[in-house]
This record gives C-alpha cells, sequence and structure tokens, in this order.
C-alpha cells in the first residue's frame, strides 16, 4: 500500500477493545447496523474499518462516538451462529485515520486515510525494541498470564511496529491506554511509551506480590480466626441469622416442641437443650449433646401411615409378587381382617422360616406395600454386639443408637414393616448375646416401653410389626423362638418353579439383559428341563442364575448378527447351558444289600442321604463316617444295640458283633450332616447287611427309633416329601404320628408318592425288605 491512500469502507463499531494491525481474531457482531456493514463488505474487497466506542454502553453509536483512529481489516471468515450473532474472523491490515462518516440508512461507511507502517531500523529503534522484550518478558513471569510460547513467538518478531502491535495486545491496559497506542502512528513514540507502560505495570505487580506476602506472614493463627469469625457474623447478619448458638438453640426448641414427643422424653429434651446453651462450644460435650437433640429430634414419635385395609386389594399385591405360599398369604390377610374389625391390634411379629432363595425378603416387602406401610430391612446377619440392638452408652467416643432407632428413624413413621433378616445367623461372644437384646423387641408385653442405651428414654414399638427371616430355626435361641409365629416356608415344587420361572424370572431376566419378549422366547418344556436337570434347591435363586445365563448367550447372538430371534426348547437347551449338572430322579436302577435312603432336611431344604453299611471280619467294631452329629451318631448307637436284641427274631447270629466289624457311611462326607430323624433308616440298613437281604430301591423313609424299636415322630415333612420326589422316589416311610402333617404336601407332589405311616420297626422291614421289588 502506498502512503496516506484513502479508502471508502463499512464502518464497524467496537466495544471496549482493540484490533492492532497483524492481529488474527474473533469477533462476535450482533447488532442490525454491524451485521449489514460486515455483509456489504463481503460483497466488496471484504474491507471493514474496526473503531472502538468511546462509551461503550452506547449499543447505536454514530460517527461521532466512534474514536479517530482504528484499523483497516479484512474479514477472513463468517460464521452465523444459532442465536443470531455472527462469528467473524478478521485480520487486522494498517493503522487508519477517519476522515468522514457517510450515513448509508442501514450502516455507517467510513472515509478513512491509511498510513503505511515505517519498517526501517536505527540503533535507537533497536535498543527500544530490546528494552520493550526484557520488560514483556518479566511482566509476562510477574502477571503468570502468558505461556513460554507466547514469549518465545513475541521475541521472533524483527519488524518494530509489529513488534509493539503483539505486546500491547497482551498487557492488561485500560481502553484509553490501548487507543493511545492505536494512536500513535510513530514506530519509535510507540514503543517509549509502552515501555513507560510496562514498567508501571511491573512496579505495581511487584509491590502487589510484596503486599501480599507481607500481609501472609504477618496474619498469626489467632488473628485469621478472629477474622474470619468476624466474617461469619457478617454473613449470618447478611443472611438473617441469629448470631452464635443463641439462634440455633432457638431452632432446636422449635423442634422439640414440634416433634410431639412423650411428656417425660420431651422434658429430658429441653433439660439437655439447656446444658447445650451453657457448655462453651469449643467444649467436647458440646457436640455430644447436640447430636443426641438431633437424634431425638428426627425418631417419629406419632407420625404414622394410615393402613390400606382393604383384604382383596391386599391379596392381589401378595399374588401378582408370589407364586404359592398360601399360608404366609392367609396369615397376612386374617392380620388385616382383625385389624379393621378392632382398629386396635398391635402389630404380630412374624418368623419366615425356609431355605435360600424362596422369597422371605421379598415377601416382607410385598406385606408392607399390601398394606400401605413404609419398610424398613436390617441384616442381623454376623452381629455378635449387643450394642448393634442395644445402641451404646453415650460416654464412649462415636456412640451411636441401636440398629431398631436406626431403623425408626429411617422408616420416619412409628408403625413401619420392620424385617430382621437373618435372624438365625447372629451369634455372641464377649460383647454381649445380641439374641437376648431381641427378646424385649420381639416381645408384644414389653415392647411398648423398649430403652435404647443411647436414647435412654424409652420408646414405643407396640405399632410396628415386625417380620423376622431365618433359614435354621434349632439355630434360634429358645425364648426368642417362643416370642414369634413361626410360618415355615418349605420350598417350591417343580410345577411351582415352571410357573415362578415363566411369569416372574425369566420376564425379569429378558428386561435385566436389555432384550424383549420377540427376540428371546423360552419354551414351557425347555423351563422343566431347567428345573429337573440344572438345579436342585428349595428356593429358586439357581433357577433365575441359569434364566439370566440364557439371556446373555442370547444377547450375545443378536448383538453377533448371529440370529435376530432365539427360541430355546428342550432340544437345544445344552448350547445354552452346557450338559446336565443333575440326574433328574437319582434314585438307584436296582434294589441293593445295605443302602438305604434316607431324607433330610437341611438348611437348603429337603434332600435324600444315601446310607450304607458294610461288614468286615473283626470284633465288632462300629465305625462311622461321613461327618455326622452328636444326634446321629447316638441315632447308630441305638440302631445297633436294636438289632442286637432282635437278633435272632431276624435271622441274624446273635453273637455277630464279635466276628464282625461294621461300618456306617454317609456318603459326601465334607458336608455336616445331623439330626433326629435317621434311626430307622440306619436300622434298615444293618439288618439288610447282616441279612443280605436287599432294600427297595424306590422307598425313602424317615423317623427316629427306641431301643424298643418304636418309631418316632420327626419334623419337615413336606420338605423331606419335595426332596424324595425330586431324587425320583416314589413310597414314603414315616412315622405314624406324622401321618397328620401329609396334608401339608402339595396335592401335585402327594399324587406321585405313596405315604406308608409305620407305628414299629417290623412294619418297616415289611415294607423295605419284605415287599422288595425286582
Amino acid at each position: 500500500m502506498k502512503a496516506e491512500t484513502i479508502y471508502t469502507v463499512p464502518l464497524l463499531p467496537l466495544r471496549g477493545m482493540h484490533v492492532y494491525p497483524t492481529m488474527v481474531l474473533h469477533l462476535d457482531v450482533g447488532r442490525d447496523r454491524s451485521i449489514e456493514a460486515l455483509e456489504k463488505a463481503m460483497l466488496n474487497d471484504q474491507l471493514v474499518f474496526l473503531s472502538a466506542q468511546k462509551d461503550p454502553e452506547l449499543d447505536d453509536p454514530s460517527g461521532d462516538d466512534v474514536y479517530e483512529v482504528g484499523t483497516l481489516t479484512k474479514v477472513k471468515q463468517m460464521l452465523k451462529l444459532p442465536n443470531g450473532t455472527i462469528r467473524v474472523l478478521v485480520e487486522g491490515l494498517d493503522r487508519a485515520k477517519l476522515i468522514s462518516v457517510i450515513d448509508q440508512e442501514s450502516f455507517y461507511e467510513a472515509v478513512v486515510e491509511v498510513h503505511e507502517e515505517e519498517t526501517q531500523k536505527d540503533a535507537e529503534t533497536e535498543a527500544l525494541m530490546r528494552m520493550l522484550l526484557k520488560q514483556f518478558e518479566q511482566y509476562m513471569k510477574l502477571s503468570k498470564k502468558g505461556s513460554s510460547e507466547t514469549l518465545s513467538s513475541v521475541a521472533d518478531i524483527e519488524e518494530p511496529g509489529r513488534l509493539a502491535d503483539i505486546a500491547a495486545s497482551h498487557i492488561s491496559l485500560k481502553v484509553k491506554e490501548k487507543q493511545e497506542i492505536l494512536a500513535t502512528f510513530p514506530v519509535k513514540e510507540r514503543l517509549e511509551r509502552l515501555v513507560a507502560l510496562l514498567h508501571n505495570e511491573r512496579e505495581v505487580l511487584n509491590l502487589e506480590k510484596k503486599i501480599g506476602q507481607r500481609v501472609k506472614t504477618s496474619m498469626e493463627k489467632t488473628q485469621k480466626e478472629y477474622y474470619l469469625r468476624e466474617q461469619m457474623k457478617a454473613i449470618q447478619q447478611e443472611l438473617g441469622d441469629k448470631e452464635g448458638k443463641s439462634g440455633e438453640v432457638e431452632e432446636l426448641t422449635e423442634r422439640i416442641l414440634a416433634a410431639s414427643m412423650p411428656e417425660h422424653v420431651e422434658k429430658t429434651a429441653l433439660k439437655e437443650l439447656d446444658r447445650y446453651e451453657k457448655i462453651p462450644q469449643s467444649a467436647a460435650e458440646s457436640a455430644v449433646i447436640r447430636n443426641y437433640l438431633e437424634w431425638l429430634v428426627t425418631l417419629p414419635w406419632s407420625k404414622a401411615t394410615e393402613d390400606d385395609l382393604n383384604v382383596n386389594k391386599a391379596e392381589d399385591v401378595l399374588n401378582r409378587d408370589h407364586y404359592g405360599l398360601e399360608k404366609v398369604k392367609e396369615r397376612v390377610l386374617e392380620f388385616l381382617a382383625v385389624r379393621q374389625l378392632t382398629q386396635s391390634l398391635r402389630g404380630p411379629i412374624l418368623c419366615l422360616a425356609g431355605p435360600p432363595g424362596v422369597g422371605k425378603t421379598s415377601l416382607a416387602r410385598s406385606i408392607a406395600e399390601s398394606i400401605g406401610r413404609n419398610f424398613i430391612r436390617i441384616s442381623l446377619g454376623g452381629v455378635r454386639d449387643e450394642s448393634e440392638i442395644r445402641g451404646h452408652r453415650r460416654t464412649y467416643v462415636g456412640a451411636m443408637p441401636g440398629r431398631i432407632i436406626q431403623g425408626m428413624k429411617k422408616a420416619g413413621t412409628i408403625n413401619p414393616v420392620f424385617l430382621l433378616d437373618e435372624i438365625d445367623k447372629m451369634s455372641n461372644d464377649f460383647r454381649g448375646d445380641p439374641s437376648s437384646a431381641l427378646l424385649e423387641v420381639l416381645d408384644p408385653e414389653q415392647n411398648h416401653n423398649f430403652s435404647d442405651h443411647y436414647i435412654e428414654e424409652t420408646y414405643d414399638l407396640s405399632n410396628v410389626m415386625f417380620i423376622a427371616t431365618a433359614n435354621d430355626l434349632s439355630a434360634i435361641p429358645g425364648p426368642l423362638r417362643d416370642r414369634m409365629e413361626i410360618i415355615s416356608i418349605a420350598g417350591y415344587t417343580e410345577v411351582e418353579k415352571i410357573h415362578i420361572a415363566k411369569d416372574h424370572l425369566f420376564q425379569k431376566q429378558v428386561k435385566e439383559n436389555g432384550l424383549s419378549g420377540n427376540q428371546l422366547r423360552l419354551k414351557e418344556d425347555a423351563i422343566r428341563d431347567i428345573v429337573r436337570y440344572y438345579t436342585r434347591e428349595a428356593g429358586v435363586r439357581s433357577l433365575e442364575r441359569q434364566m439370566a445365563a440364557i439371556c446373555r448367550k442370547a444377547a450375545k447372538k443378536i448383538v453377533s448378527g448371529e440370529k435376530k430371534r432365539v427360541t430355546v426348547t428342550e432340544k437345544n437347551l445344552q448350547e445354552f447351558l452346557g450338559k446336565r449338572i443333575f440326574r433328574y430322579g437319582q434314585a438307584d436302577t436296582e434294589d441293593q444289600v445295605g443302602v438305604v435312603n434316607g431324607l433330610a432336611y437341611t438348611a437348603v431344604g429337603g434332600d435324600t442321604l444315601h446310607i450304607e453299611v458294610s461288614l468286615s471280619p473283626g470284633k465288632g467294631k462300629l465305625l462311622l463316617t461321613g461327618k455326622l452329629g452328636d444326634v446321629m451318631k447316638e441315632s447308630a448307637q441305638t440302631a445297633f444295640s436294636y438289632v442286637r436284641s432282635k437278633a435272632k427274631e431276624l435271622g441274624i447270629e446273635t453273637n455277630f458283633h464279635e466276628h464282625h466289624d461294621i461300618h456306617i457311611h454317609v456318603p459326601e462326607g465334607a458336608v455336616p450332616k445331623d439330626g433326629p430323624s435317621a434311626g430307622i433308616t440306619m436300622a434298615v440298613a444293618l439288618i439288610s447287611a447282616l441279612t443280605g437281604r436287599p432294600v427297595r430301591r424306590d422307598v425313602g423313609m424317615t423317623g427316629e427309633i427306641t431301643l424298643r424299636g418304636r418309631v418316632l415322630p420327626i419334623g419337615g415333612v413336606k420338605e423331606k416329601s419335595l426332596g424324595a420326589h425330586r431324587a425320583g422316589l416314589t413310597t414314603i416311610i414315616l412315622p405314624k404320628d406324622n401321618e397328620k402333617d401329609i396334608d401339608d404336601v402339595p396335592e401335585s407332589i402327594r399324587k406321585g408318592l405313596t405315604f406308608l405311616p409305620v407305628s414299629t420297626m417290623d412294619e418297616v422291614m415289611d415294607i423295605a425288605i419284605g415287599g422288595s421289588s425286582s
């Protein structure tokens, strides 16, 4: 460009910023006149005159409202943003002086005079450039605003005018000072002015640093605390809060009075609050009292949910969530019916006892939903400290209430359904016996005055509906078991499992694995085979895991593109679950000597227990193996004594014990086995081994024996029947006194089994050996 060249270009006013020659930057343009000016420039030579407004607050500046000196720039790029503004990339070309402004109605046009930049350098200019670079480097280090890349790029600039402009763009200057730099055409003057400005800025930065260090070192801890405390007071006053403890005490007083506590509890709370107000906030006891008061005011003392006593609705909820379990559902509906009539019944204490996976916990949740109460669950598995139930004394560090009070706080009402999960898994040690601590909780005559060590004041639990769950009732102490109403859940039959899998488990797993009903179908014959050959349990947890495995395999096939839809039948089931794990109907294929099918009731449901007896030459030694408990060892001794006393009648040598060692073995030796129901089984196995007569393979038996051969009653008839059915047995020998329990066995199981009640061992022998099948 030649010196003093005249241009007529659109005018674009800037708010509070400057564009120097050679600079390339983005601008956001939103005013109508400015947008029109840009569009006009793009139609011609893309040139535009940028000049800062004298008053940045003006929305529609005229030619008189912009500075006389600005920058002639070229528009490199335009981009329309969604909010209606335009983002422009501009490149500064030359300084320009405004001569006149022409109003084109929709925009302003500027007539400007461009002066060519001086490029020649002499010794003085070189010295000024070096001074500028030195000052600029020190400024950047003090301000910590630039990077090493910025310093190196500025140091590489050779042209003095460009160096001055780039340095000016990186310094924090006022708008007026930046305009003065822009309006200084002579390069030397511009360099000198920048050196002076940088020197001043550097001095100010140095001074700020010194002041900061001096203040930091002089402010001691007490001064800092005082300063922060005064600040806190000022903030509280601004927010309308009360100062110090007085505001907190006032708030706690209101909360105590609003909590509707019993009179004696409210009196205690107000007394503690009075102590709290008098104790210094820095005292350790202050936090202890504050925490105690917080527990008192957050506990529910009178708030209760209204029971939904619609028996039909409750029945629908229970049937929706659970298949079978008729006794439990009937007990819950009885509770609702009585409650509806009396309006004053205290909460019952139920104990759902049964193997894992039969739905005890989820049933308790459904009970809460059916009657419209809040549901709280605490797990007692592994609890061995009494204070877990009753809480800790407030004198201990970190003291807190027990799990009962914690659960009530979480429930927020005085009448929730409170689930005590795994109540049989508690134990005791030197820290106390938690099961004894539960006696007060679960006694309807005492729990209206439950005392927690932390709260100290009595708390009413009589409105709570407690439900406990247990796998093994024998592990629960007698006094605790006596306070609960036991409802046994034996497990599910094959038919029930198929229904549960089809209506609940499969749908749940399909959803959890991201599939739809159209993508995966599971035939009923496949579900039956899963129940028979891939699970052996009383509950349905393992069954649900197998359903999940099928869904995962199907998801892989669908995602990989191998198949669009997957159908699982009994024919292709092994493709999804592998080879069969169990043998359905595992009764022996032939009658055997000295091998008897016993029926056992374990923590995971009913099962069959093979008892084997072998004879070897010896001197009457009785060897018991299979990790047997004391009760089963006693049963074996009793059976042995019975056989010796009846040897002549049974056709056995009376001195057999003098010539033979007897080995009684119960397979699966690693699994502990115990219980008073293997007496007749061991006796039959002994007689079979000594007489050489085989025992019927299709018969399972359970019952205890006396020395005179009487058969005594046992428990778990329903569970043992389910186990016998799973094992493929067809006949069950059971004590005569247990005949009444046959009605508890599901009808679908009863149809496939023949129950033979007996009173003496003679009857047992007639069935098990006398009627031996071929």
